[in-house]
């Protein structure tokens, strides 16, 4: 077994004395791919949250690596849900994944020739490098994702949490995306993420979060990624869940015959 990146006990958060997670017991292991799944409104994000430190429990504990929450935060990257980033911000690319860097320089010290350098790699990790001067707010969402991953490799982060990293983005981004998490992963980092392609899950993540404002189970992919699983998470919108991804599969299939045809 590995050692736990994450350990969770008896959390429970809420909003103006509503609990909106309850009893939350889970661990997640170091150098894992983690999902975390459930419906809208289920408490990922807050979750996430909570990780991060920016919201305080109302009972229970976390821990990072073995450290409390709020001692551990330089160990951390997060790449946020697209719509909480005000991309109006007048800054270029270059500089975004140069914040990266500042926890480890201190109050006083600015980004050197090393930093700089060290940024640009982590640009070319991501495919980004050749945008490197453009602002940042004229990047199509994908290319946003991209730039906010290369952020948190510029920190050197061993738990990285993303938000919806795949939404809104297009196939190729997707897959640059997954080919990052790939490599993060062969490199002993931990990547915790709020997904919803439930399609996906089997094939791409270790280790996967059902949560419907209770944690209805977490573990391994094959152990705990079961339909009955998802039936308590979900309930009888897995039902229409599933008639989606029929659709789109059929749509897709279509799609791929019609451009044979051709």
């Amino acid at each position: 077994m590995k050692s736990p990146a994450i350990e969770i006990h008896d959390l429970t958060v809420s909003y103006r004395d509503k609990p909106v997670l309850w009893d939350i017991d889970a661990t997640i292991p170091e150098g894992s791919l983690c999902a975390i799944v459930g419906p809208n409104g289920a408490g990922k994000s807050t979750l996430l949250s909570a990780i991060l430190g920016t919201i305080h429990p109302a009972s229970g504990w976390l821990k990072i690596f073995a450290q409390e929450v709020g001692k551990s935060q330089e160990l951390i990257g997060f790449v946020p849900q697209r719509e909480s980033v005000d991309w109006d911000f007048p800054v270029d690319v270059l500089d975004v994944v140069l914040m990266g860097t500042y926890s480890r320089l201190g109050w006083f010290r600015r980004p050197g020739k090393a930093q700089r350098d060290w940024a640009m790699e982590c640009l070319e990790q991501v495919g980004m490098a050749d945008l490197n001067k453009r602002q940042v707010g004229e990047l199509s969402g994908g290319q946003q994702q991209r730039v906010f991953i290369a952020r948190s490799l510029a920190q050197d982060a061993r738990l990285i949490l993303m938000d919806e990293p795949f939404a809104g983005v297009d196939a190729a981004t997707e897959e640059a995306i997954r080919l990052v998490l790939l490599d993060l992963k062969k490199k002993g980092r931990t990547v915790v993420l709020v997904h919803h392609d439930l399609q996906t899950i089997e094939n791409f993540f270790d280790h996967v979060l059902l949560l419907n404002l209770r944690l209805v189970a977490a573990g391994p992919t094959a152990e705990t990624f079961t339909r009955e699983n998802l039936l308590r998470t979900y309930g009888g919108r897995l039902t229409l869940l599933d008639e989606a991804a029929e659709a789109v599969r059929r749509i897709r299939t279509g799609r791929s015959r019609t451009g044979r045809d051709r």
